[in-house]
């Protein structure tokens, strides 16, 4: 009987001692605090959406404010309403009530219990696709006018090239004279002002600015390739598809198109740098059969040569070969010690 006793006892001490645990483990600050949110709102964790907010809706109407009269039992219902309505917010959240059971049932790691709560609640509230959408936006309109900057760049220094600046000047020269056939009285300034305007609409009419200044193109920006994307990839597949067909395995001759690609590779060249050559160059790679290995590894070491003899003419080259020379590569200028 004593046995039994002691038994019962301490049972009731562990039970004691459990309950006061996990109310203890309750954190401060976050959450229902060292309340537990299933037990303001009287339900268990079992609790179904409806369930918790069927409690709700009887606790919320039982400890409104504007229920009672007397200051006093204002002010408590009050605060118990504001436990009810958090415990609400919380337990009506299938994320945040996840993480608020992980808290239950790990006490312990009580920092990553803070971290989740106040990232959830500093997290802006903003809808993914809308962030995505604005930052594709943004990022296109920074490469749209990105562009154009580079364009007119381009053309600014087009306008200084000798080659270009006379012949705009030509046609300028004879705009000018017909308007001041019509007697139509100008300061020099406005001339000056005429005479550049001129110059940059016959460069823009009359040079095809290719590679990296070329004109933009509202095709470039960063959406439309989005939403051109999976045109795009069939068209990716279709040439490599159709290259392996015929050149590959029906052996025919390569055109002109098959012929720059092969080297602008063999150069290791991006299409934006090969586009940004001279057509005459570009001329002088088919008439030199650059396709073909063997020739361009032969223009390729005549071309090193020729680097290699203009470095050796130049002066500041020569400088540098002697500094290497007399202190080597990365010795130090200083004392060690």
């Amino acid at each position: 009987m004593a046995r039994l006793f002691i038994s019962f006892v301490f049972i009731c001490l562990v039970y004691h001692l459990n309950a006061v645990y996990a109310h203890d483990h309750l954190l401060e600050g976050i959450y229902c605090g060292k309340e537990n949110c299933y037990d303001v709102l009287g339900v268990t964790r079992e609790a179904t959406k409806n369930e918790i907010a069927r409690s709700y809706r009887q606790l919320a109407k039982r400890f409104h404010p504007d229920m009672h009269r007397g200051e006093k039992e204002k002010k408590e219902a009050g605060e118990k309403f504001k436990e009810i309505a958090t415990a609400y917010e919380i337990l009506r959240d299938e994320e945040e009530r996840s993480d608020y059971d992980y808290m239950l049932d790990n006490p312990q790691e009580y920092y990553a219990h803070y971290y989740r709560y106040y990232r959830r609640r500093m997290a802006p509230k903003v809808d993914v696709r809308i962030v995505v959408a604005v930052t594709i936006t943004i990022i296109s309109i920074i490469q749209y006018y990105s562009a154009w900057s580079k364009y007119d760049t381009a053309i600014k220094y087009f306008m200084t090239v000798p080659k270009y600046r006379n012949r705009a000047l030509e046609i300028a020269k004879a705009e000018m004279t017909e308007s001041q056939s019509k007697k139509v009285k100008k300061s020099k300034a406005q001339l000056k002002i005429e005479q550049d305007l001129l110059i940059r609409q016959v460069i823009e009419e009359k040079m095809d600015i290719k590679g990296g200044y070329a004109k933009p193109e509202i095709v470039d920006i960063l959406w439309i390739q989005l939403i051109i994307f999976p045109y795009t990839l069939v068209r990716y597949f279709y040439w490599h598809f159709r290259w392996l067909w015929k050149f590959t395995i029906l052996k025919q001759p390569y055109g002109t198109e098959e012929k720059l690609h092969i080297i602008r590779k063999f150069m290791e060249l991006g299409q934006t740098q090969f586009d940004a050559l001279e057509d005459k160059e570009v001329q002088n790679f088919l008439d030199e059969e650059l396709w073909i290995r063997e020739n361009y590894d032969v223009w390729k070491q005549m071309k090193d040569e020729e680097t290699k003899k203009a470095l050796a003419e130049n002066n500041k080259y020569k400088q540098y070969r002697r500094y290497l020379k007399q202190h080597g590569v990365g010795r130090m200028t200083f004392d060690d010690s």
